[in-house]
């Protein structure tokens, strides 16, 4: 196995078992979880921006053009994770799982939305049966996926700002915690709000609550190493890990309820990754053949 594809296993293979760390924290407010996982990773972030000598740019980047994009792409990541943990803390991880297998099908009808990238075949069968899918749950089940769209929309619009901002992964995290962290503190801070919740804290809760920071960051700094070996094509393979391994863990090991609907509305939307993987692996062999100019 390369040195890239263990990076992308790790990478991938932490944010699926993630709920099982998240669920030690459910008796939590995720309002506390989600303002000390910003202070801990933007810690962390920051230490491994000292360690391979770029935080002396850190000031001059926060004041920068492109520091308004990386602001909102704070507030959609922020958004991100409070929806996860509170999908996480109401036994809801199917419905993330979910968000996450439609994602890389709303980016590209992000893409042709927003970048006036075109379509092609297979591509328009692929979003047309994860459509199917998600409306049959929509209006079959008791409840609207909403977490699941919130975060595929969510984490689809972060990563295609994200590809505007000229800094690297770890400078860019740097600067979007950064922007968290006055929310963070005052929360943290607040007589009545964090403040009150953290006298209740056990010795164990202090002790996860400072590895959301390790939880956060370790995945992100594998899937930048992947990305830096790997070909994209054969990154995007890896982004079903995730979301299988959660589905997993949803159905078999905290026996979220899984009905005939739900296993219609997955089938059709897997059938519609298995036709979105297929058509790009054929366009990339077509585009392969064709002869270079001169």
């Amino acid at each position: 196995m390369s040195r890239g594809a263990l990076y992308a296993l790790l990478a991938y293979g932490a944010w699926g078992l993630s709920p099982i760390f998240w669920k030690e924290l459910v008796h939590l407010p995720v309002e506390l979880v989600l303002a000390h996982r910003v202070i801990w990773a933007a810690v962390v972030f920051y230490l491994l921006l000292r360690w391979t000598g770029g935080a002396k740019g850190l000031g001059r980047a926060m004041v920068s053009r492109s520091a308004l994009v990386l602001f909102t792409t704070a507030l959609l990541l922020v958004t991100n994770w409070f929806i996860y943990l509170f999908a996480v803390s109401t036994n809801r991880i199917l419905d993330a799982s979910l968000g996450y297998f439609i994602n890389p099908l709303l980016n590209v009808v992000l893409g042709m939305l927003v970048l006036g990238e075109r379509l092609r075949g297979g591509q328009w069968i692929a979003v047309a049966l994860a459509l199917v899918g998600v409306l049959r749950l929509a209006t079959a089940a008791d409840r609207f996926p909403w977490i699941a769209l919130a975060l595929a929309g969510s984490f689809g619009l972060y990563g295609l700002l994200r590809k505007t901002a000229p800094q690297d992964a770890l400078l860019g995290s740097n600067i979007e915690t950064g922007f968290m962290i006055p929310v963070a503190l005052v929360y943290l801070l607040a007589p009545t709000g964090g403040g009150e919740a953290m006298q209740a804290l056990a010795p164990v809760d202090w002790m996860l609550l400072l590895g959301t920071g390790l939880q956060t960051a370790l995945p992100l700094l594998w899937f930048s190493s992947a990305a830096r070996r790997l070909p994209l094509s054969t990154l995007g393979f890896f982004q079903y890990i995730a979301p299988s391994l959660q589905f997993l863990l949803a159905v078999f090991w905290f026996a979220e309820p899984f009905d005939a609907v739900k296993l219609q509305s997955f089938g059709l939307i897997w059938a519609a990754l298995a036709v979105f993987s297929l058509e790009a692996n054929r366009h990339r062999r077509r585009i392969a053949r064709i002869p270079l100019q001169a």
